[in-house]
């Protein structure tokens, strides 16, 4: 599986997670987030592979710009539908296409922010890699919203973990 096959694999895991959720549980604020919901945390999923569609056209990639769309935060549907677009945007990319990213290390102002060179399959691996890290936090907040919701063991959790589980660690096939 490639960097756009990995998107695309995952875009359709959340769309059908999304499927799953009501509008109420979606945007109830959690305890286990400290107030926060489930759909800020779809929405922030998104907002990192959105600044990577934004930021191709020029070469430069700015996490540090998201447009946190609240309505993304508030409709499950809504959001279900952007990631099916997200999806559909990366089947297009070319993976070895070169970029530069503007890293942010600082919460202070004036901290200088370096520009580091990337390529746009390595921003859809990190981009993949925050995605599940958002997931498994997503798969214990559905637990407090919808505990009766049963997702599968494998949302949220890396494939090298998966194949770790599975006996398969440092297996290479070719």
């Amino acid at each position: 599986m490639n960097c756009k096959e990995g998107t695309i694999f995952i875009t359709r895991q959340i769309k059908q997670l999304l499927q799953l959720i009501s509008t109420q549980a979606y945007s109830k604020p959690l305890v286990v987030f400290n107030e926060a919901t489930l759909g800020q945390h779809f929405r922030h999923i998104f907002d990192f592979y959105d600044c990577l569609l934004r930021g191709i056209p020029e070469g430069l990639v700015d996490y540090a710009s998201r447009q946190r769309n609240e309505e993304m935060e508030k409709d499950p549907l809504f959001a279900e539908m952007a990631f099916q677009g997200l999806g559909n945007a990366c089947r297009h990319l070319e993976e070895n296409q070169l970029l530069k990213v503007r890293a942010d290390f600082s919460s202070f102002l004036e901290a200088g922010r370096p520009v580091v060179e990337s390529s746009v399959g390595r921003e859809l691996m990190f981009a993949y890699d925050h995605a599940v890290h958002h997931l498994a936090l997503i798969k214990i907040g559905l637990k407090e919203a919808l505990p009766d919701v049963s997702v599968g063991e494998e949302l949220g959790v890396a494939p090298s973990t998966l194949k770790h589980r599975n006996g398969q660690a440092g297996v290479s096939r070719r």
